[in-house]
């Protein structure tokens, strides 16, 4: 028998950390972060972190456990996480990123492919002389579903891309997709379907609360840290654009409208990623929580 996860996912803001709190408790289950910035330290703002309370109200596992001077790949994701799944008697996945549950349900994935450092450095030269736009063009060529998801900006996940459509001969968007009957465990999925425009006014209060709670100084402090804009831990939303305001290249008005601008857009883009896995069930944003919480229940305790 497979075992069982419970997977809150979808777009930022969509009220994820809401519902998976009292569900956890509960389930007395215990959540294991699926969010690719949540895994790094001293990022608490920018990434909208679970707060200490929130973290003391239920266990919680990966998060701050990578430096922002470091890389994190699928690969290590799903080599830590799947240890947890197997452990955790109810384990409640949470989180948007859409590649780690990709990950989590297959026995091979695009992260497990090797590299080739020569592939990587032709892509990273091009970028330095023509800029990532250039890059991202060639990604638009071979996969195009997948550059429209990528933001030309998060060059290491576009020259991923482009090293495993070199390395296999298939683009990201036709590596093997999850088959409920070959995943390794029985996945329970749940992301609210909320209208558009509810989302993006919460992805732009949430970019005003950032900014208000510290953002700005939170870059600072990591900038402090040797925290570059290179680092892979700095393409996440709200840092990249905040290094131009440390350094006097754009306002910090001009910076939180690019930052809203941005939220917005990967919000439609991981909306668009999840609408396409037919596991997720979708709940109606206007109901109550406690109902969606006594359906999530009532499907799980199901033999």
């Amino acid at each position: 028998m497979k075992k069982k996860v419970i997977g809150i996912v979808g777009p930022t803001a969509s009220g994820k950390t809401a519902l998976s709190l009292p569900l956890a408790a509960r389930l007395r289950g215990e959540i294991i972060c699926m969010d690719s910035m949540q895994v790094y330290k001293h990022m608490e703002i920018g990434t909208a972190k679970p707060t200490a309370a929130e973290q003391a109200a239920a266990p919680h596992h990966l998060i701050d456990i990578v430096s922002p001077l470091d890389s994190f790949t699928v690969s290590q994701y799903t080599a830590l996480a799947k240890p947890l799944l197997d452990e955790i008697p109810v384990p409640i996945l949470v989180g948007g990123t859409g590649l780690y549950l990709q990950g989590l349900s297959q026995s091979m994935t695009f992260g497990q492919v090797g590299s080739d450092e020569s592939i990587r450095e032709k892509y990273h030269k091009l970028a330095d002389e023509e800029g990532n736009r250039a890059v991202h063009r060639i990604l638009e060529k071979v996969d195009p579903e997948t550059a429209q998801r990528l933001h030309e900006n998060d060059i290491r996940r576009v020259i991923r891309a482009l090293e495993v459509w070199e390395l296999t001969g298939l683009p990201l968007s036709r590596q093997a997709k999850p088959d409920p009957e070959d995943e390794p465990y029985r996945f329970f999925l749940y992301a609210f379907d909320i209208p558009r425009d509810i989302m993006y006014a919460r992805c732009d209060k949430r970019v005003d609360m950032m900014m208000k709670d510290g953002l700005l100084e939170e870059v600072n402090r990591l900038r402090d840290m040797g925290v570059t804009e290179e680092h892979p831990a700095m393409q996440g939303l709200g840092y990249k654009e905040l290094f131009p305001v440390l350094d006097g290249r754009c306002t910090k008005e001009e910076a939180v409208s690019l930052i809203k601008l941005r939220t917005r857009h990967f919000a439609k883009r991981q909306m668009t990623w999840f609408r396409r896995d037919q596991r997720i069930q979708w709940l109606d944003w206007h109901t109550d929580t406690n109902e969606h919480i006594d359906r999530i229940i009532c499907d799980f305790s199901e033999e």
